[in-house]
C-alpha cells in the first residue's frame, strides 16, 4: 500500500451540496434554518433568473440584523430602501444594504434584458446588528480583480472591496475558461467555504455543476478548481460566525433581545409606510 508523501495535502471534501428549491424565477439555495447553519455568517442565498416582462416587483418587506448583497450578473434591477437610497443596479453592479436595527426595502427586474444574479444575506456581529441602516450601490468598475476572481466583499491578493462588510468575510465572483485552473488560498483563520455555480461545471476535485451549491469541510486548506467548460461561479469564505442564529421572519440576530428590538423597529417603519400609502 502506498502512503501519501508527508508534504501532500488532502483536498478539501465537499460535505454538502444542494440545488435548492425553486419558486418561479428564484431558486433558494441557502436559508438561515438549513444550510446557513453550516456556512454562517453566510445565512441566505437566492439565485434569480427573471424576465422583466413576466416578473412583478417585489413589494416592500422588512429586515434587521443582517446585510444583503445583491450581485447582478446580467440585466438590471431596481432598488429602494427606507434608509433613503433608490436607483438601478446595472449588470456587474452590486447593492450593499446593511439592515442593522431595521429597514424596509423593495425592488425588481427592470429594462428589457433577462436579469440574472444572486442575493446573499450576511449575519452581522453584535456591534453591527443594531446599527442604523445604510445602503449603497457600486457599479461594476468599482470592483477589482485578483486573477479571474472579482472581489465583491473583503480582500483577495492585492484586490480589496470598497463595501463596508464585517471583517473576516470574502465573497468572490469567478469566471474561468474551459480547462483553466485556479487556486483559492483562504486566509489562515477562514475555515468556512462554499461555491455556487451558475454557468458551466467545475472539478474541485469533486464535480460541481451549474445550479449547484457545494459546501466544503471546515479547514484553511487551499481550494483547487478546474473548469470543464467556460464557467461562472461565486465563492464565499469566512471566519465562522460564533453566535447562534436567532430567527425572525425576515431577520437574523445573535440574541432574542436584539431580535425583539429589530422587529419593533421594523414595525414602527411599517406604520410610517402605511401612513404614506406605500404599504
Amino acid at each position: 500500500m502506498s502512503l501519501p508523501h508527508p508534504t501532500e495535502v488532502r483536498a478539501r471534501r465537499v460535505v454538502y451540496r444542494t440545488r435548492g428549491r425553486s419558486h418561479g424565477p428564484i431558486t433558494r439555495l441557502v436559508s438561515p434554518s438549513d444550510v446557513g447553519q453550516l456556512i454562517k455568517p453566510f445565512v441566505f442565498l437566492d439565485y434569480f433568473d427573471m424576465d422583466p416582462k413576466r416578473t412583478p416587483p417585489i413589494g416592500f418587506h422588512p429586515h434587521s440584523g443582517i446585510a444583503t448583497v445583491t450581485l447582478v450578473l446580467e440585466g438590471q434591477i431596481s432598488y429602494e430602501e427606507t434608509s433613503g437610497t433608490k436607483g438601478i443596479i446595472d449588470a456587474g453592479g452590486v447593492e450593499w444594504m446593511r439592515a442593522g436595527g431595521g429597514v424596509w426595502h423593495t425592488g425588481g427586474a427592470v429594462g428589457t434584458a433577462r436579469v440574472k444574479g444572486y442575493q446573499l444575506w450576511i449575519a452581522l456581529p453584535p456591534e453591527m446588528e443594531r446599527a442604523n441602516s445604510e445602503a449603497r450601490y457600486l457599479e461594476a468598475l468599482r470592483f477589482h480583480h485578483a486573477g479571474p476572481a472579482r472581489v465583491i466583499l473583503g480582500r483577495y491578493g492585492q484586490a480589496a472591496s470598497e463595501v463596508p462588510a464585517p471583517t473576516g468575510i470574502d465573497y468572490l465572483e469567478v469566471r474561468l475558461k474551459k480547462g483553466q485552473r485556479w487556486r483559492y488560498e483562504p486566509p489562515a483563520n477562514q475555515k468556512v467555504a462554499w461555491v455556487a455555480v451558475h454557468k458551466g461545471a467545475l472539478v474541485s476535485p469533486a464535480a460541481v455543476d451549474a445550479g449547484e451549491l457545494a459546501v466544503f469541510e471546515e479547514s484553511n486548506t487551499a481550494l483547487d478548481f478546474e473548469a470543464l467548460e467556460d464557467t461562472g461561479f461565486i465563492l464565499g469564505s469566512a471566519i465562522k460566525h460564533p453566535y447562534d442564529l436567532v430567527l425572525g421572519q425576515y431577520s437574523v440576530h445573535t440574541t432574542q433581545h436584539a431580535l425583539d428590538e429589530g422587529e419593533a423597529r421594523t414595525a414602527e417603519i411599517a406604520k410610517c409606510l402605511k401612513a404614506e400609502g406605500r404599504l
